[in-house]
Protein backbone atom coordinates (compact mmCIF):
# COMPACT_ATOMS: atom_id res chain seq x y z
CA UNK A 1 0.00 0.00 0.00
CA UNK A 2 1.33 3.05 -1.19
CA UNK A 3 0.20 6.50 0.48
CA UNK A 4 0.69 9.74 -0.29
CA UNK A 5 2.61 12.07 2.53
CA UNK A 6 2.47 15.95 1.37
CA UNK A 7 5.59 16.72 4.11
CA UNK A 8 8.13 14.94 6.03
CA UNK A 9 6.30 16.36 9.15
CA UNK A 10 4.75 14.53 12.22
CA UNK A 11 1.72 16.09 10.93
CA UNK A 12 1.78 14.62 7.18
CA UNK A 13 2.46 11.55 8.52
CA UNK A 14 -0.14 11.48 11.03
CA UNK A 15 -2.83 12.95 8.11
CA UNK A 16 -1.82 10.17 5.96
CA UNK A 17 -2.70 7.26 8.78
CA UNK A 18 -6.11 9.07 9.57
CA UNK A 19 -6.89 8.72 5.86
CA UNK A 20 -5.83 5.51 5.99
CA UNK A 21 -7.78 4.64 8.92
CA UNK A 22 -10.92 5.80 7.41
CA UNK A 23 -9.95 3.36 4.69
CA UNK A 24 -10.45 0.26 7.04
CA UNK A 25 -12.98 2.12 9.67
CA UNK A 26 -13.34 -0.60 12.41
CA UNK A 27 -11.14 -3.34 10.97
CA UNK A 28 -8.14 -0.91 10.91
CA UNK A 29 -6.55 -2.64 14.06
CA UNK A 30 -7.16 -5.90 12.51
CA UNK A 31 -5.59 -5.03 9.30
CA UNK A 32 -2.73 -3.03 10.56
CA UNK A 33 -1.50 -5.02 14.19
CA UNK A 34 1.41 -3.26 14.23
CA UNK A 35 3.56 -0.13 12.72
CA UNK A 36 6.98 0.17 13.23
CA UNK A 37 8.67 3.76 12.79
CA UNK A 38 12.31 4.74 13.22
CA UNK A 39 13.12 7.70 15.17
CA UNK A 40 12.56 10.75 12.31
CA UNK A 41 11.09 13.55 13.39
CA UNK A 42 8.56 12.50 11.20
CA UNK A 43 7.33 9.83 13.54
CA UNK A 44 7.01 11.85 16.33
CA UNK A 45 3.15 11.90 16.78
CA UNK A 46 3.24 7.92 15.82
CA UNK A 47 2.38 7.06 19.56
CA UNK A 48 -0.87 8.51 19.50
CA UNK A 49 -1.85 5.48 17.33
CA UNK A 50 -2.24 3.16 19.71
CA UNK A 51 -4.15 5.32 21.92
CA UNK A 52 -6.90 5.55 19.21
CA UNK A 53 -6.80 2.12 18.24
CA UNK A 54 -5.58 -1.28 18.90
CA UNK A 55 -2.75 -1.32 16.96
CA UNK A 56 0.73 -1.97 18.65
CA UNK A 57 3.60 0.78 17.79
CA UNK A 58 7.07 0.22 17.91
CA UNK A 59 10.23 2.25 16.87
CA UNK A 60 13.32 1.14 16.23
CA UNK A 61 16.67 2.00 17.57
CA UNK A 62 18.84 4.82 16.29
CA UNK A 63 21.57 3.60 13.55
CA UNK A 64 19.58 0.38 13.63
CA UNK A 65 17.78 -0.54 9.85
CA UNK A 66 18.76 -4.34 10.74
CA UNK A 67 16.27 -4.36 13.22
CA UNK A 68 13.47 -3.79 10.19
CA UNK A 69 15.12 -5.83 7.74
CA UNK A 70 12.19 -6.57 5.27
CA UNK A 71 11.25 -2.53 5.62
CA UNK A 72 15.31 -2.13 4.09
CA UNK A 73 14.42 -4.91 1.58
CA UNK A 74 11.24 -3.12 0.56
CA UNK A 75 13.31 0.60 0.32
CA UNK A 76 15.90 -1.38 -2.16
CA UNK A 77 13.19 -2.54 -4.43
CA UNK A 78 12.08 0.83 -4.41
CA UNK A 79 15.15 1.79 -5.60
CA UNK A 80 15.05 -0.20 -8.44
CA UNK A 81 12.67 2.84 -9.82
CA UNK A 82 13.52 5.91 -8.37
CA UNK A 83 17.17 6.24 -7.22
CA UNK A 84 18.37 7.47 -3.75
CA UNK A 85 18.60 11.76 -4.20
CA UNK A 86 15.87 11.37 -6.51
CA UNK A 87 12.51 13.35 -5.42
CA UNK A 88 9.18 11.54 -5.20
CA UNK A 89 7.22 14.68 -5.95
CA UNK A 90 9.37 13.99 -10.19
CA UNK A 91 7.13 10.97 -10.83
CA UNK A 92 3.37 10.70 -11.76
CA UNK A 93 0.74 9.19 -9.78
CA UNK A 94 0.65 6.15 -12.45
CA UNK A 95 4.69 5.92 -11.89
CA UNK A 96 3.87 5.61 -8.48
CA UNK A 97 1.04 3.14 -8.83
CA UNK A 98 2.90 1.29 -11.34
CA UNK A 99 5.53 0.61 -8.79
CA UNK A 100 2.67 -0.20 -6.06
CA UNK A 101 1.14 -2.78 -8.40
CA UNK A 102 5.13 -4.02 -9.29
CA UNK A 103 5.92 -4.41 -5.57
CA UNK A 104 2.54 -6.10 -4.27
CA UNK A 105 2.61 -8.98 -6.95
CA UNK A 106 6.66 -9.84 -6.57
CA UNK A 107 6.55 -13.12 -5.43
CA UNK A 108 8.85 -13.58 -1.78
CA UNK A 109 10.95 -16.17 -0.37
CA UNK A 110 9.68 -14.82 3.07
CA UNK A 111 5.90 -15.14 1.95
CA UNK A 112 6.44 -18.73 0.72
CA UNK A 113 6.49 -17.41 -2.81
CA UNK A 114 3.48 -15.83 -2.43
CA UNK A 115 2.86 -12.08 -3.37
CA UNK A 116 1.82 -9.83 -0.71
CA UNK A 117 -1.12 -9.11 -2.66
CA UNK A 118 -2.32 -12.79 -2.43
CA UNK A 119 -1.89 -12.98 1.09
CA UNK A 120 -3.16 -9.45 1.58
CA UNK A 121 -6.58 -10.32 0.18
CA UNK A 122 -6.31 -13.51 1.92
CA UNK A 123 -5.83 -11.67 5.34
CA UNK A 124 -9.02 -9.35 4.43
CA UNK A 125 -11.13 -12.31 3.61
CA UNK A 126 -10.81 -12.96 7.29
CA UNK A 127 -11.33 -9.58 8.84
CA UNK A 128 -14.28 -9.02 6.65
CA UNK A 129 -15.91 -12.42 6.56
CA UNK A 130 -19.64 -11.77 6.94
Amino acid sequence: MVVEIMAKTAEAVTDALDRVRSLFGKQFSQVFKTITGDNGSEFANLSTLETKTDTKVYFTHPYSSFEKGTNERHNGLIRRFIPKGKRISDYTSDDIAFIEEWMNTLPRRILNYKTPEELFEVHLDKIYVI
